[in-house]
């Protein structure tokens, strides 16, 4: 009850205490119309022609570093026209700060990332639930059973409504029974 009263406390404090900030965008314009932006496009096309110029024309050499060219020159304009911001060095900036209009560029990323970590932990947890009931566990943690791995890694993509009908079932959450205490 105490760590409760001690965390609620906290977060109150936190909640009072801290101010909104938001990102100052007046230094930012979009990628297209930067001057910057554009000099550093232009400089990185200028040392990528200086090294193509030192190989003969179609040799392997000269061929990766002109579609390195085209690559540069397709990624400077998908900044330009997505919208992007970019800052009085020329570089693309995320705005981060909860505006609606610039969900796009952190959100869906963010929550890929959070569907992808939790994959790999469930997958996991699956794994070593599964080869604690055999024999040796340790053996199979240090010399993975591929077909077993493959198993849990392929039903692993539901593991948002797994996690949610494990806690609903109490199967999730280990009993304070179970949990080993220090006897400090």
């Amino acid at each position: 009850m105490k760590k409760i009263g001690i965390v609620l406390i906290v977060s109150c404090l936190f909640l009072l205490t801290s101010s909104f900030v938001r990102a100052e965008l007046s230094t930012l314009v979009p990628c297209k119309d930067s001057s910057a932006f554009n000099q550093r496009m232009q400089r990185s096309v200028k040392k990528l022609e200086a090294r193509l110029s030192k190989y003969q024309p179609s040799t392997p050499p000269a061929i990766a570093i002109e579609s390195q060219i085209q690559a540069t020159k397709s990624r400077f304009t998908k900044y330009s026209n997505a919208g992007i911001l970019c800052g009085t060095e020329g570089l693309p900036h995320l705005i981060t700060d909860g505006r609606w209009d610039h969900a796009g560029d952190f959100m869906l990323p963010g929550l890929l990332f959070i569907y992808i970590t939790g994959w790999i932990g469930w997958v996991g947890r699956s794994y070593l639930q599964a080869i604690s009931l055999v024999n040796k566990p340790t053996e199979k943690e240090i010399i993975i059973d591929v077909p077993l791995a493959v198993k849990f890694s392929l039903s692993g993509f539901i593991w948002p409504l797994a996690a949610l009908q494990e806690f609903t079932s109490g199967r999730l959450l280990a009993s304070d029974d179970d949990i080993s205490v220090s006897p400090r």
